[in-house]
């Protein structure tokens, strides 16, 4: 194994909602060995801003995009603006989510459409926008990020659990159909990590540590621990890796 099979020079990626959490630090990750990165957000915010300026230290060609993914005509128009901005598009990594948490039967049919448009939908759209162009050169990573939910679903999320196993679904069954054109794609499941999103919840002691326990590491993880299993996947380190799902998870799903 050589270090230079993680080299992406040359190589564009996109990142959905990479201002903040797992996406900041994967596009971080692909920055630092060398691809131009579009960072994602929702809408134009000081965090986007900030995540951008710290991708271009790294990697000076990268932009940001934004656009709401719970719009239907978004997802294609991401990959758009990214292609037309880097010149091209190699790597795609949907990592953009909503989660609601609710008792299951207090769910609105809103709020479970809006996490299936985002978690599901989105994802697949992007990828029939981006495929075409990987074909082309005959190279592509993709990678989708889903959640430890797929093995253990919370009570109070679950529409967001299915979407995460709807997604796993449509990774297995591309991975035979998208391997002949040289394009992977993977899933990578991340188990309770210290974001914005499960910071308020943890802070209660009580229930951290009832958390905390179902977790063979003992400990919370940390967004750039998703960083390294999203970088063998998306380099040429991973090039005979696909139709995986990697949990990055402590253990909690065992």
């Amino acid at each position: 194994m050589s270090m230079k099979q993680f080299n992406l020079m040359g190589r564009a990626a996109l990142v959905t909602g990479s201002s903040r959490g797992i996406g900041r630090a994967i596009a971080l990750g692909l920055a630092e060995c060398g691809a131009a990165v579009a960072v994602h957000g929702a809408h134009p915010a000081k965090a986007l801003d900030e995540t951008l300026a710290d991708v271009r230290k790294l990697s000076p060609r990268s932009v940001a995009v934004t656009g709401d993914l719970s719009q239907p005509d978004v997802p294609e128009k991401l990959v758009t603006d990214a292609t037309a901005a880097l010149g091209g598009l190699d790597i795609l990594v949907a990592n953009a989510s909503v989660q609601i948490r609710k008792a299951w039967a207090e769910v609105t049919q809103m709020e479970a459409e809006q996490q299936m448009q985002v978690n599901f939908h989105a994802t697949l759209r992007m990828v029939q926008a981006a495929v075409p162009g990987m074909r082309t050169k005959k190279w592509g990573r993709i990678l989708t990020i889903g959640s430890v939910q797929q093995q253990r679903p919370h009570p109070d999320m679950i529409v967001y659990a299915a979407s995460k196993s709807a997604q796993e679904n449509l990774v297995r069954n591309l991975a035979k159909q998208l391997g002949p054109d040289g394009i992977t794609i993977n899933n990578l499941a991340p188990g309770v990590i210290m974001t914005d999103r499960n910071v308020p919840a943890l802070a209660d002691e009580a229930y951290a540590a009832r958390v905390r326990n179902m977790i063979a590491l003992r400990e919370f993880g940390e967004p750039s621990d998703c960083a390294g299993a999203a970088l063998l996947f998306c380099s040429d380190a991973g090039r005979y890796i696909t139709g995986v799902d990697l949990f990055v998870d402590g253990g909690m799903a065992l």
